[in-house]
């Protein structure tokens, strides 16, 4: 799938893959992703120097979070312990960064697992703390045993999802503010 966006007046556009995870240690996963979904969101963007700095926000619903299910929360994911105090709303962030995950689970038992990953970016200049979506897609996989997984491929998101993760995301990050979607960012 891909999706064009527009950010400080460069056209850009973001390509995105999910796949089965056929041989997780190939792409430095764990054991456990074996048959999942992993997912590669790469960027083409001709601005140059800071104007590449973008980022990648992500919340997972899944039916083993915290919520159970029943609502999204921030995708817990965080292989090098990189995060882990760093009160930060990106999951990746940096110049034109690729946004790629291959969830894991050791057991195979009925699981839901669906993720929401929106390119944003923040100001270069004064209030760096602010976030601002300029596409958003949904991706993911549900787990029926061991034999049956079937993958969720990507389908874009709409303003409207990113405002429903806004109430949450403004409690979790005190410090950040976050704005709305503008809808000429994503249907171009």
């Amino acid at each position: 799938m891909e999706m064009p966006f527009t950010h400080q007046g460069h056209k850009g556009r973001v390509s995105v893959t999910v796949e089965t995870t056929l041989a997780p240690a190939a792409l430095g996963a764990w054991e456990g992703a074996l048959g999942l979904a992993n997912c590669r969101a790469t960027i083409e963007f001709p601005a140059v120097g800071y104007l590449e700095l973008l980022g990648w926000v992500q919340l997972v619903r899944s039916t083993d979070n915290t919520f159970h299910g029943r609502q999204f929360e921030m995708d817990p994911f965080d292989p090098f312990k990189l995060y882990e105090r760093a009160p930060t709303p990106y999951c990746w962030y940096g110049v034109t960064p690729t946004l790629f995950d291959a969830p894991s689970r050791d057991e195979r038992v009925e699981l839901d697992w669906l993720a929401h990953s929106f390119l944003a970016a923040s100001p270069s200049r004064g209030n760096r703390r602010i976030v601002t979506p300029l596409l958003g897609f949904s991706w993911g996989f549900h787990v029926v045993d061991e034999k049956n997984i079937t993958l969720k491929p990507a389908a874009p998101l709409t303003p409207a999802d990113w405002a429903s993760h806004l109430p949450y995301l403004r409690d979790t990050y005190q410090e950040w503010q976050f704005t709305e979607m503008a809808t000429s960012t994503w249907q171009e």
